[in-house]
């Protein structure tokens, strides 16, 4: 399997997806981190949060948001819990503050928040805690085919 920044990078261009990666010297694992790399504000990082129980499920939200565990339970029908960072790796291929939005593994469900709503254009993981990627909020609508949820708090 190839490394997680270039499986994003061949899903972006099987899939014709308008985006832009970006490998940085520093570290992207946090949004603030991230949001200081590249000069823009926190909340225009889309973090991914992976959240497992029987499934595996990655929200998208806005890097000012937090994801609320009981909404997004509510909105699976089961219980829900934030995976620790063994459970991101075995269950995404990815590690925390690499994960990006797509491409993930058989069986992972991808949710986007309605945060993100607010704007035309986001920086997200790209696969490495250095590698990121600016993708308009309609491409990464369409690439993850999904409609916006609300499961911010």
């Amino acid at each position: 399997m190839a490394h997680g920044s270039e499986r994003v990078r061949q899903f972006l261009e099987e899939r014709h997806i308008d985006a832009e990666v970006v490998v940085l010297d520093e570290s992207t694992r946090t949004s603030r981190m991230a949001a200081d790399a590249l000069g823009c504000d926190v909340a225009q990082i889309a973090k991914s949060i992976v959240f497992v129980d029987d499934t595996t499920a990655v929200v998208v939200i806005s890097g000012d948001r937090r994801v609320d565990a009981e909404k997004l339970s509510r909105l699976l029908g089961h219980e829900v819990s934030m995976a620790d960072a063994d459970a991101v790796r075995r269950c995404t291929g990815y590690v925390i503050g690499g994960v990006p939005p797509f491409p993930h593994k058989d069986g992972v469900r991808a949710f986007l928040d309605g945060s993100l709503q607010r704007f035309e254009v986001v920086w997200t993981a790209a696969g490495a805690p250095n590698s990121v990627m600016r993708i308009s909020v309609e491409a990464l609508k369409m690439a993850v085919g999904s409609a916006f949820v609300d499961v911010a708090r």
